[in-house]
């Protein structure tokens, strides 16, 4: 019985120390001084120095003007990615049921940080996914899951979006001027639905639908040869129900 609880011995003791320190730092929302989050980690007030040094350089930790310490932003940051992957777990059923209903690629994409991040792509032999030869934060303007995201946007975060980003040329039928780009968005806001024919990779066609919860911006899409746009119209209402799925798990 002893021997089961004893630690292994694998464990490394600052890490365990500093993890205590992050704990006692978080039950005094209104800040602790150094001798306070020692009494109340059980840490050595030298090694507590040491690591709240550490913890605010790192940004964990923020050190007040009184002297007293408050947990940091860097927290903040892992929380919301934590949510974040909590989301993208529950998402993955209806994106790979959208993959094997229409025998298409299905990708999954955020507004976040001022990009469009593609989160999460379901493929499969029989749905390989495009060759995504141009990075993505740099092309969505030319794809229907960069635009379905864009058409979304505050209007504030929009204009602030398309000055960091040139309209780069892909193909000849890229959507190369700010003019275009807004009556593209335009009929995406009216239509709820991306369509992307050839705009990125020759060849290639897209359709994509947005996932709207709460301030979470983001699109549902499916990509597959140019020849299949005439099954648009059988794969729409796929698309749809995989977004509204999508939207549904999040909002719980």
């Amino acid at each position: 019985m002893e021997a089961a609880a004893r630690a292994p011995a694998t464990l490394i003791g600052s890490v365990q120390r500093a993890l205590r320190l992050l704990e006692a730092t978080s039950r005094a929302p209104g800040g602790a001084a150094a001798k306070q989050l020692a009494r109340s980690a059980g840490i050595p007030i030298g090694t507590t120095y040491h690591l709240l040094r550490t913890l605010t350089f790192e940004g964990y930790v923020r050190r007040l003007g009184d002297g007293s310490y408050v947990v940091g932003d860097e927290i903040a940051k892992l929380l919301d990615q934590g949510r974040l992957q909590a989301l993208l777990q529950r998402s993955r059923p209806a994106l790979t049921a959208l993959r094997d209903t229409v025998d298409a690629a299905a990708y999954l994409a955020l507004y976040e940080r001022g990009e469009v991040v593609v989160k999460d792509i379901q493929d499969s032999p029989r749905a390989p996914r495009i060759d995504l030869w141009v990075g993505f934060r740099e092309a969505a303007h030319a794809t229907a899951l960069g635009r379905c995201v864009l058409a979304f946007l505050p209007p504030a975060e929009l204009r602030g979006y398309l000055a960091r980003h040139p309209l780069i040329e892909l193909t000849p039928r890229t959507v190369t001027t700010r003019a275009g780009l807004e009556r593209a968005l335009e009929a995406v806001r009216a239509e709820r639905l991306a369509v992307e024919d050839e705009e990125y990779l020759p060849g290639t066609a897209c359709l994509a639908a947005p996932v709207l919860v709460g301030g979470l911006v983001g699109a549902v899409a499916v990509s597959f040869r140019r020849g299949r746009l005439v099954e648009t119209g059988a794969m729409v209402p796929h698309l749809r129900g995989a977004a509204d799925r999508i939207a549904r798990s999040w909002a719980r």
